[in-house]
């Protein structure tokens, strides 16, 4: 089973949110049917980027990284927030 860190950006509010799952698509799914309460409130969301990873502690040690500001500004220097 693969793991998948996620990142999703809002199309309405400048705002992104960062994730991990097992499964991309229904995560997505969930995110902009109202499911989650964190990111409720932004609808709707855009997947803008993703990696996939083969255990569930290496996702979530990759999606830990990515809320730190040393990640954040990884992920602005790429363009992809």
């Amino acid at each position: 089973m693969s793991y998948y860190v996620y990142v999703l950006r809002s199309e309405v509010a400048d705002s992104s949110y960062v994730g991990h799952t097992n499964n991309l698509a229904t995560r997505l799914t969930q995110h902009n049917n109202g499911n989650s309460i964190s990111t409720r409130s932004k609808r709707p969301w855009k997947l803008v980027y993703q990696e996939e990873f083969l255990t569930r502690s290496e996702a979530m040690k990759r999606e830990r990284y990515f809320k730190t500001v040393k990640g954040r500004i990884e992920l602005k220097s790429r363009g992809i927030i």
